[in-house]
């Protein structure tokens, strides 16, 4: 046996173990991973506002906490209130659903001439085996909510810590990164990382802007059907189907249709028609060309974004797909060489075509977007 094989046999078996090791604790810590992947992204939105109070003198860890100080008290301020008016259209729900009920099963005896009496259909779904189970299964999985919520928590506490610390401490994170690299790599760094935080900023201006107009034209449909808390509800629409990925569109016009449905039922329809006649809108033309137009990607690459960024990390990949590849591309784009194409109007094909000499092909000049 020659004298090298034992060594190699022990060293493919000690790589076999270094990434099975390896592949372990990446799988272990993907969560992790995840949410500091979230917290960086959450410091570079609010990179700009903690730079611009740094230079008019205030610490950048003071900047860093007002900065989080008002986001949380907006977004609690607007939790409670929308809290309080959910409630109250709960109860007024209840207390009216007999008369809903009634006039529901009104209709259905008219047009179909049928014989439906309340009482019946009340006692036939209370003595049902299906609720009796449904009871059961809810029971036995409070305690799962219970884990699911704290489990919430903790991550969302954990985001926070982290990009607070990104926020606050990103000059010292730079210096520290940059440190171990040559000063060629160090100014790449330094321009993917201005590059960063202008996409992430357009990203949410266009996500911002976004969710003002579909506030709009949500609080004036329901401000001429007459439903209670138009302004709440039209926020409640706004932030939520722009800020929360996939499953926000169904969560900003369930609660409308919910209220709506306790003035009238048919209003409720209305609402739900205008959800949908609206989300079709955005989708196909209002979303491609602001997204297009903040975020400098092309549509279509905006779509394929998300759709890649949800099947890899579901909808944390959703929502930060399309500023990372637009700042993929902004970076790519500087060091991408340009050229004219050969048979175009005024360039080389065109001067030859003329009887002139072919111009040779000049390398264009591109300008980094959101550097100052």
């Amino acid at each position: 046996m020659p004298r090298w094989l034992p060594r190699a046999v022990i060293l493919v078996l000690a790589l076999v173990a270094c990434f099975q090791l390896g592949s372990w604790a990446f799988h272990q810590l993907i969560g992790l991973l995840v949410n500091i992947l979230i917290a960086f992204f959450l410091a570079l939105a609010i990179e700009p506002a903690v730079a611009r109070m740094a230079a008019r003198g205030m610490r950048r860890g003071l900047a860093t906490f007002l900065v989080f100080l008002g986001v949380f008290v907006a977004t609690a301020g607007f939790l409670a209130l929308l809290g309080s008016m959910l409630a109250g259209q709960i109860v007024d729900m209840v207390e009216g659903f007999p008369h809903y009920l009634d006039m529901v099963i009104d209709w259905i005896n008219r047009t179909l001439h049928t014989e439906l009496s309340r009482l019946e259909i009340q006692d036939s779904l209370v003595h049902s085996d299906w609720l009796q189970k449904y009871v059961q299964n809810s029971a036995s999985g409070v305690l799962d909510v219970s884990a699911t919520v704290l489990g919430g928590l903790f991550r969302l506490l954990t985001v926070g810590l982290f990009s607070f610390y990104f926020a606050a401490d990103g000059p010292r994170l730079r210096r520290a990164l940059c440190s171990v690299l040559p000063p060629a790599k160090q100014s790449e760094v330094l321009r993917a990382w201005e590059i960063a935080v202008a996409k992430t900023g357009g990203y949410l201006y266009s996500r911002g802007l976004m969710a003002l107009v579909s506030g709009i034209a949500h609080y004036v449909v329901l401000a001429v059907l007459g439903v209670p808390y138009a302004p709440a509800l039209a926020v409640w629409v706004g932030l939520v189907s722009q800020f929360i990925p996939t499953i926000g569109t169904y969560l900003a016009g369930a609660l409308p249709t919910l209220i709506a449905f306790t003035v009238d039922p048919w209003y409720a329809v209305y609402v739900l028609g205008f959800v949908v006649v609206y989300q079709q809108f955005e989708n196909y033309v209002l979303q491609p060309k602001l997204t297009a137009r903040t975020v400098d990607i092309h549509p279509a690459v905006a779509f394929g974004s998300v759709i890649a960024g949800t099947a890899l990390l579901g909808a944390v990949g959703a929502l930060i797909a399309i500023p990372a590849v637009a700042t993929l591309q902004a970076f790519l784009g500087a060091y991408v060489k340009r050229y004219e194409v050969a048979g175009e109007a005024g360039g080389a094909g065109g001067a030859a075509a003329a009887g002139g000499e072919p111009t040779a092909a000049r390398p264009r000049r591109v300008r980094l977007p959101g550097l100052r």
